[in-house]
């Protein structure tokens, strides 16, 4: 391929390298100039341009990113129409991706003009998510790069592939010692049903038991004549040897251990086995306890997907392993009041907070649904409780139809209350009103949409954690079994777009239109999903947030 600068009165078939303007026309970068292009830039009085010209033995961008995707494609993976040098791949289902790393390394070595970018290996890809980009940097390569790429490229079963979540009935087995409260084995159980459901697979039995080596062994029978699979064990104490409790049930149920201990922090003190039918049978860290991603979330991922895990795959995970959503972490052993100043450190990363509550309700019969009682308490402060109790600072929170009697439901909290005379005009006058009203500094805002009163801090918080304002991570939206969801985290340079749109409708899709740039978290239920739109549904509301905050 020829570059340089060249006369405008010979750049006819030419391709141009950078924008320019000329007079009334805008001329792209890569545009293929014609007789028409090169009569108007002689016009307009330029003379010469920096443009490209394909040589024998050269393929256009487009056909070469085209034939490299179609190498690099496996199973559960689809691809996008080829621009400017780009295709796109995207998972096809709900699953875990499977990436060749060394393949890839091997395929962005051939040569410094084709490129392969994929999700890290094992992510979660949520159905429809962007999971890989091939891009060819100049606007054409020779075919012999293309030849040595693609043979790169095709491997077994593709470079890339989504195996995609599969219905498990996974048991549970919680052991209590004297003291033991109930109330810890509830929340464990819920937080472990909330795992299983994110990945599309559900808790079949539980079974509580002493803590004994005989008590453990016999719970383990139980759940294998149940046929569940895996099966999870959360100790009353935490395994300190391959001769302590669980692993000494699991063999005498005439299972075996494979591996004890895996490099990820929060999760250390994990261990993989199996019963005697070949199952997975894994003893859960005291984390599991949490709902924050921890060791047992990437273990969990990868079985649920069909995939195998060996005591090798464990000991590969140390790359990484210290999880980025754990901003401070006590020594081990420390006082336990710690824990709680740790939670309230803030990182660098600014992210404010923009509840939505203008709306009239027009579908509630004649009822403000931001006032609408939630277990005695209105739906329009519980959603601004929930991101006063997140780290997103400041809380605005916008009002419109009943502004008088909504912010009196607000009345002496620590946020903002923004009024929206236009609310009538949809959804679009509040979000700029919301961005309008943000201060200086700010990296990001998370969107809470004040009809969704399952949303608790937590998930704004998972949201915040994975936020990258300047990377791939500049969108982050929550998912549940591969369905996007809300609140959505819009880093600052999307604001600008998000001003422009008008009507009644939000910021969705800029999400397809940024695909590269978006983060799916996945989420532990489907609160997510859940929005009051009928009295119907806020009937629905009051009676699944009994007891939520």
């Amino acid at each position: 391929m020829k570059f340089g600068a060249l006369p405008v009165s010979e750049a006819e078939g030419a391709i141009l390298a950078h924008g320019l303007k000329a007079e009334d026309r805008m001329f792209k970068k890569g545009r293929v100039l014609d007789r028409r292009d090169v009569d108007d830039l002689l016009a307009a009085g330029i003379a010469e341009i920096i443009a490209a010209r394909l040589e024998e033995g050269d393929v256009g961008e487009n056909e070469a990113a085209r034939k490299i995707a179609e190498a690099v494609t496996g199973q559960g993976v689809s691809r996008g129409q080829p621009f400017t040098g780009r295709v796109n791949l995207f998972a096809r289902d709900h699953g875990v991706a499977v990436v060749d790393a060394d393949g890839v390394k091997k395929l962005n070595a051939v040569d410094e003009a084709a490129t392969l970018a994929t999700l890290a290996p094992f992510s979660v890809a949520a159905a429809k998510q962007l999971v890989a980009t091939v891009k060819i940097i100049p606007f054409a390569v020779a075919c012999g790069v293309l030849a040595r790429c693609v043979d790169c490229a095709r491997a077994e079963q593709g470079l890339l592939q989504i195996a995609p979540f599969v219905p498990h009935a996974v048991g549970l087995v919680q052991t209590a010692l004297p003291g033991t409260r109930s109330s810890v084995l509830d929340k464990t159980a819920t937080i472990t049903r909330g795992r299983l459901e994110s990945l599309g697979s559900h808790l079949e039995a539980e079974v509580r038991c002493p803590h004994t080596v005989e008590d453990l062994c016999r719970a383990l029978e139980s759940l294998a004549v149940r046929r569940c699979a895996p099966i999870l064990v959360v100790g009353a104490s935490a395994i300190t040897d391959r001769r302590d409790v669980i692993p000494a049930a699991i063999e005498r149920a005439g299972g075996r251990v494979e591996h004890f201990g895996m490099p990820v922090d929060p999760g250390n003190l994990l261990l993989l086995g199996t019963d005697g039918r070949g199952i997975a049978v894994i003893g859960l860290p005291g984390c599991a306890r949490s709902p924050k991603l921890n060791g047992i979330d990437w273990v969990l991922q990868r079985l649920l997907a069909g995939l195998e895990v060996t005591g090798a795959d464990l000991a590969a995970m140390g790359a990484g392993g210290l999880l980025s959503e754990i901003t401070a972490r006590p020594q081990p052993r420390a006082a336990a009041d710690s824990d709680s100043g740790d939670r309230r450190r803030r990182s660098k990363t600014r992210v404010a907070a923009i509840v939505l509550a203008a709306g009239r309700s027009s579908r509630m019969e004649g009822v403000n649904k931001m006032l609408a009682a939630i277990d005695g308490k209105p739906m329009v402060t519980r959603v601004a409780d929930a991101a006063l109790a997140s780290k997103a600072r400041p809380v605005i929170v916008v009002v419109g139809h009943e502004a008088d009697q909504v912010g009196a439901a607000l009345a002496g909290r620590d946020l903002t209350i923004v009024r929206n005379p236009d609310f009538e005009s949809g959804l679009s006058a509040s979000l700029r009103r919301g961005l309008s009203a943000l201060p200086d500094g700010i990296d990001g805002a998370v969107v809470c949409l004040g009809d969704m009163p399952r949303i608790g801090a937590e998930t704004i918080d998972r949201l915040i954690a994975a936020f990258d304002p300047e990377g791939r991570s500049a969108i982050c939206v929550p998912a549940f079994k591969g369905k996007q969801g809300n609140p959505v985290l819009w880093a600052r340079r999307f604001f600008p777009e998000i001003m422009e749109i008008a009507g009644d409708v939000g910021a969705r899709h800029l999400i397809g239109a940024y695909a590269d740039q978006v983060r799916h978290v996945e989420m532990l239920t489907d609160d997510v999903l859940f929005d009051v739109d009928t009295p119907g549904g806020l009937d629905a509301a009051s009676s699944a947030n009994t007891g939520r905050t």
